[in-house]
C-alpha cells in the first residue's frame, strides 16, 4: 500500500508526547518541529490517527513541500503538485488557513488566493473542463511557510480533535481536551495512582484521565471530514479503525480519580460531561474548596489548571489562592503536582520552587507547567503465583 506523509499539529511544548503517541501506533517519525510532528503511514493512518491520538489538534495529509521566494514560484510549484490524485472533479477545495514565518511571502490572504488559483489551473488541465461545480465533498487545505519553505496539506479532521464530543458544558476558562491529555501523558501518572484536580471546572483533567485509564480512544464518538473522501480512503478503513479502538476498551478498570470545585453548578456540569464521555462511574466529583484539599494515602498526583486572574478583579485574590494551594499540597504525603497556569508568581505564593518548569503555549497564551515531583512508591514484590 502506498505510503504518505502526515502532519499532526499539537500544542507548542508537547511535541515529544505526540511523537511517543505516534510511535505507539506503529508509525515512523519523519520530523519533529515546533508545534507539529510529521510521520509516515499508508492511507489508513488518516483513520487510526484521528481516532486514537489524544494530543494532536488535527491530522493533515501532506501533498507537497517546496521552496518559494516569489509569488510566481509559489504558483508554479503548487501547480506542479498532483492534485488530481487527491481531489475529484466535483470536490470543493479551498485554503482554510495559511501561516508565514520568517518568509519573503508574508501576505496570507494572497498566499491563500494564489494556491487556490494554481490548483484550479492544474485540475482544469487534468479533468479537461473550464470550470468546477464544487458540489461534492470538502477538501480544505492548510499552507505553512517557514523560512521560504512551503508545505501544503489537506485537512482530514475537520473540527479540531480537541472536540471530543463529551464537553457539552464548560466553565469560564477551560483547558482544551488535547492539552489536558498531553499533560497527563507527560506526567508520570498511571491509572493505579490517585489523581485529584482541586479546580476541575468542566472536568477535563479527570475525564481525560479516565479515558486514558480505560484505554478509550478519544475519537470514538465523533466524525471526521475525510470519512467522505471515498476516492482516497475506503469506508472499510474507518470501520476497522473504530473496531480496533473498541476492542481495546476496559472501562471496568479500578481507579481513584477525583475532581473538586468550589462552584456547585460547575461540578454538576462536570458530572454531565463525564456521563457523555461514558466515564462517570470512574470519577468522584464533589463541591469542595481548595482549603479542604486532603487525602490520607501516599504517592498521589495533583494535576490542575487553577485560576490565573484573567480579569482584574480576580487577580487580587491570586496570592491567597496559591498560598492555600501550596499549604494543602505540602500536607499531602509524597505526592506529585503538575500545575499549568499563566500566573508568574505561582511558585512564590505556593512557597516552593518547582523541580521542573516547562513553557507551554495554550493557544496564544503563554503558560507554565510547574512540576513538583514527589517520591515514587516502592515497587510491589511479586508473589510466587505471579512469577
Amino acid at each position: 500500500m502506498q505510503e504518505y506523509q502526515w502532519i499532526a499539529p499539537c500544542h507548542f511544548g508537547m511535541e515529544a508526547v505526540l511523537k511517543k503517541e505516534l510511535q505507539g501506533l506503529g508509525y515512523e517519525i519523519v520530523q519533529v518541529e515546533d508545534g507539529r510532528v510529521t510521520f509516515s503511514g499508508d492511507i489508513t493512518a488518516a483513520c487510526r490517527a484521528n481516532i486514537f491520538l489524544r494530543t494532536a489538534e488535527r491530522v493533515l495529509l501532506k501533498v507537497g513541500s517546496f521552496a518559494a521566494l516569489t509569488f510566481e514560484e509559489l504558483f508554479d510549484r503548487t501547480k506542479e503538485l498532483p492534485w488530481e490524485e487527491f481531489i475529484p472533479e466535483d470536490g470543493r477545495f479551498w485554503v482554510t488557513k495559511a501561516t508565514s514565518v520568517k518568509s519573503k511571502l508574508f501576505s496570507t490572504s494572497d498566499i491563500q488566493s494564489l494556491v487556490k488559483k494554481a490548483m484550479v489551473e492544474r485540475l482544469k488541465e487534468r479533468y479537461h473542463v473550464s470550470w468546477f461545480p464544487e458540489t461534492g465533498q470538502a477538501y480544505p487545505l492548510r499552507v505553512f511557510l517557514l523560512k521560504d519553505q512551503v508545505t501544503i496539506a489537506l485537512d482530514t479532521t475537520g473540527e479540531s480533535l480537541h472536540r471530543r464530543g463529551y464537553r457539552l458544558l464548560t466553565s469560564k476558562a477551560p483547558i482544551t481536551e488535547t492539552l489536558a491529555a498531553a499533560i497527563l501523558l507527560f506526567s508520570l501518572w498511571k491509572g493505579d495512582r490517585i489523581l485529584v484536580d482541586p479546580f476541575c471546572g468542566s472536568g477535563t483533567f479527570p475525564i481525560e484521565a479516565a479515558l486514558i485509564a480505560a484505554n478509550i480512544a478519544p475519537g470514538m464518538n465523533r466524525s471526521f471530514l475525510a470519512e467522505g473522501w471515498t476516492n482516497l480512503i475506503p469506508k472499510k478503513a474507518w470501520y476497522e479503525a473504530a473496531n480496533e479502538a473498541s476492542d481495546q476498551i476496559d472501562d471496568s478498570v479500578r481507579v481513584d480519580i477525583q475532581g473538586y470545585d468550589i462552584d456547585g453548578d460547575v461540578v454538576a456540569a462536570a458530572r454531565e460531561n463525564a456521563r457523555e464521555a461514558g466515564v462517570d462511574h470512574m470519577i468522584h466529583f464533589q463541591r469542595r474548596p481548595v482549603s479542604e484539599l486532603s487525602h490520607p494515602k501516599k504517592y498521589g498526583f495533583l494535576i490542575t489548571n487553577p485560576p490565573y486572574g484573567e480579569r482584574l478583579e480576580e487577580r487580587e485574590n491570586l496570592p491567597a489562592l496559591y498560598r492555600e494551594l501550596g499549604e494543602r499540597f505540602a500536607a499531602l504525603d509524597s505526592w506529585s503536582a503538575y500545575i499549568i497556569t499563566a500566573y508568574e508568581d505561582a511558585e512564590k505564593y505556593m512557597g516552593r520552587k518547582a523541580d521542573k518548569n516547562r513553557k507551554i503555549y495554550n493557544g496564544m497564551m503563554k503558560t507554565y507547567l510547574y512540576q513538583f515531583l514527589g517520591d515514587k512508591p516502592p515497587k510491589r514484590r511479586r508473589t510466587e503465583g505471579e512469577r
